[in-house]
């Protein structure tokens, strides 16, 4: 037979529960659909635009109210965005000044080139610590995830 529960394991699953809300908030990722976007400081086009943002610009949901999402960026920055201008394709954005771009998952292959600070990369496949990317004008190929921030 079992007891009548107790207060730990009400404090327990609470914490459960926040723990899943706070995991699937950290996921709730989205980026830029269109070649821009408007970031804006409140939930409507009334409200001031902050920064225009290009293709594939990954953003973390904070919240949502109607159609629009209040998002932040990889510095931290906070905004509005309209929900039907983005998309749930994966992207990443480089936040180290140099990233290294190389040709397998693994500081053992070889440099194909280098990501700078900001720039934004589409995520094709991530194995362990390591990101594949696709680059506009640039080689594709994998970076360490340490060095990025999306998806």
């Amino acid at each position: 037979m079992l007891g009548a529960p107790t207060a730990r394991h009400f404090v327990i699953a609470a914490g459960l529960c926040l723990a899943t809300l706070s995991t699937a908030m950290a996921q709730s990722m989205v980026s830029v659909k269109g070649n821009t976007l408007n970031m804006r400081s409140g939930p409507s086009t009334q409200h001031d635009v902050l920064w225009e943002l290009k293709k594939g610009y990954p953003m973390q949901v904070v919240r949502r109210q109607g159609q629009w999402l209040q998002v932040k960026d990889f510095e931290g920055d906070a905004g509005w965005v309209f929900r039907s201008l983005t998309s749930s394709t994966p992207h990443h954005i480089v936040k180290r000044p140099t990233a290294n771009v190389r040709s397998g998952p693994g500081t053992n292959y070889r440099i194909v080139g280098n990501a700078n600070y900001g720039e934004v990369v589409r995520t094709q496949e991530k194995r362990g610590r390591w990101v594949k990317v696709e680059r506009t004008g640039a080689p594709s190929g994998w970076i360490a995830k340490g060095l990025l921030w999306g998806w």
